[in-house]
């Protein structure tokens, strides 16, 4: 049912390869933005009225740290970012100190990455852990490319978010 391209690779191997490069692509702009911005920029909100951007750090890094057990990698590192970063909206809770926040932004892509190289295309078509056996077998399309793909959306989303605080100085 899958054939081969010229370079050999299988259909799943190149959808597999697409969705990561898609991935990788969001996280080093978002990466380069992020990096760019002072910890005085990101206290600044998004747009008026709405999210700082030391909450949209903190609310990707809770995002990151669920797929780990989402995709069924391992346990979080982070669950306790969930009630400030998930559940709450900005300025309900006190934040983390953004150096803090920083770290655990490149510690939890470090870890994904280290997931990302040693899963197969098989365990990528695979279900992820919040779908059923029997829905599975019904929704094949929920599956933990399809998990990478969300949230490399989410991300891009929120990526403009912070090109916005970048735009503010300048």
């Amino acid at each position: 049912m899958f054939v081969k391209t010229k370079m050999h690779m299988s259909t799943p191997q190149l959808f597999v390869k697409m969705g990561i490069d898609q991935w990788n692509g969001t996280v080093g702009r978002f990466n380069k933005v992020l990096d760019s911005l002072s910890d005085e920029q990101l206290m600044q909100e998004a747009a008026p009225g709405r999210n700082r951007g030391v909450y949209l750090l903190g609310h990707m890094v809770a995002v990151n740290d669920a797929m780990l057990p989402l995709l069924g990698f391992q346990d979080r590192q982070h669950p306790e970012l969930d009630e400030i970063f998930l559940t709450n909206p900005d300025r309900a809770k006190e934040l983390p100190e953004t150096a803090k926040l920083r770290a655990y932004w490149g510690e939890s892509n470090k870890l994904l990455q280290e997931h990302f190289a040693t899963t197969t295309p098989e365990e990528w078509f695979g279900r992820h852990t919040m779908v059923s056996e029997e829905d599975f077998e019904k929704e094949p399309h929920r599956n933990k490319l399809n998990v990478l793909i969300g949230r490399a959306v989410h991300l891009a989303g929120h990526y403009g978010q912070m090109l916005y605080l970048k735009g503010k100085d300048e």
